[in-house]
């Protein structure tokens, strides 16, 4: 039987198979290449693991869904080097798990957000928004500053980042609970914040 056009079209069996099999393909020509680049599997110079006060603070982003309107990656166009800064490369991402990259922007890009405010300026801003930016829509997240940090399976994350490939050290566990004792989890968004796209910025 001669594999023709007309056949492939008419067969819905078969044309499901070829089509998984020319996206499989075209999909792994495309994505395998990249995990032995070194720019993407390796990290930037001046990137360090996430203490255990800013990892605390990124599960936080995490819950309460910032993500849902804010985007980690500054593309390469003129306009956003103009208004954000650097581009975003992969080696900046390589402790992201999951990486937070992502194309919503009901409220600005954030990568690069690390070292632009002050401690204060970011609290009062997660109070409420309107107080620094009048024109903000983002709601206010007053209870952060009333709940503690929660350092009860801090060194389970840890845990599981290492061996993730993460290079948390011996001296890291041992301080973790201390790096978040007496802490808020508005203390640990804001840790997680101000080191937002710090990395590169300390290699320029």
């Amino acid at each position: 039987m001669k594999l023709t056009h007309d056949l492939i079209e008419r067969n819905q069996g078969l044309l499901i198979v070829l089509v998984i099999l020319v996206v499989a393909v075209g999909g792994l020509v495309e994505i395998v290449p990249l995990s032995f680049q070194k720019s993407v599997t390796e990290p930037v110079a001046n990137l360090k693991p996430y203490t255990p006060l800013q990892l605390t603070g990124r599960d936080i982003y995490i819950r309460e869904g910032c993500y849902n309107c804010h985007s980690q990656m500054v593309r390469p166009f003129r306009a956003e080097v103009e208004r954000y800064g650097p581009y975003s490369v992969a080696g900046e991402f390589v402790y992201d798990r999951p990486f937070q990259w992502g194309s919503k922007r009901t409220g600005p890009d954030l990568h690069r957000v690390g070292g632009r405010y002050s401690d204060e300026w970011h609290r009062i801003h997660l109070m409420n928004p309107r107080d620094v930016v009048p024109e903000s829509n983002m709601p206010g997240y007053p209870w952060l500053a009333r709940s503690p940090a929660n350092a009860v399976d801090i060194e389970a994350k840890l845990t599981a980042l290492k061996r993730l490939g993460v290079p948390y050290s011996d001296e890291d566990f041992k301080k973790a609970r201390a790096d978040l004792q007496g802490k808020t989890e508005m203390d640990a968004l804001i840790a997680y914040l101000q080191n937002l796209g710090t990395a590169v910025k300390k290699a320029n």
